[in-house]
């Protein structure tokens, strides 16, 4: 989902500054001005509209010709799985595809989407759990995945690359690679 300015806009003010350091995005899909949670509607729907990625992998809101660099706490994308099996992004964008389900050393689980890289929101960690299955079709109990999230080895190994969520096999990820893995930068820079 790259984004581009309005060219009309670019156009009447081709030299307005980018923004740096002012919006982030935190781990449960809540978007913040200079630290404070945005609650007004109107304005978290407009970054939600105007939200994506330039072609150096930093996410950001156009808000007409400026650029708007948002600081990510974790991951571009926030999502949510509903009860029906569906999953969104904090934005409401609903996800049509994931190609691999991560679980990093600390017990968050990574998506890689068709919209890119998402956290699953940790109110929905015990939905995705249940979801996780043996190659028996058994539920994956929590030694096998603490073994995924340390990647440990020994029979601990051999059940991690028999766990899987939805058929894809549950990776182990580390933390400190998440954003060179998946493509993007965390922390947009001037």
């Amino acid at each position: 989902m790259t984004i581009r300015p309005d060219p009309a806009a670019l156009a009447r003010w081709p030299d307005v500054p980018a923004c740096y350091d002012w919006l982030s995005l935190d781990r449960r899909g809540t978007w913040r001005l200079r630290g404070e949670a945005v609650e007004h509607a109107g304005l978290a729907g407009f970054l939600n509209a105007n939200y994506g990625r330039d072609e150096s992998g930093n996410w950001l809101v156009h808000n007409g010709p400026q650029r708007v660099y948002v600081a990510l706490e974790y991951t571009p994308w926030v999502l949510r799985l509903h009860p029906d099996g569906r999953l969104t992004t904090h934005t409401g964008a609903g996800v049509a595809a994931v190609a691999r389900a991560c679980l990093d050393e600390e017990g968050n689980v990574l998506l890689d989407t068709d919209l890119g890289a998402g956290l699953l929101d940790d109110r929905d960690l015990a939905a995705f759990l249940a979801e996780c299955r043996l190659a028996d079709g058994s539920v994956a109990d929590d030694e096998v995945l603490l073994a995924v999230m340390t990647g440990g080895s020994g029979e601990g190994a051999q059940a991690r690359s028999q766990v899987s969520w939805r058929n894809l096999p549950l990776q182990a990820v580390e933390r400190a690679a998440v954003a060179e893995r998946f493509g993007f930068r965390a922390r947009p820079a001037p």
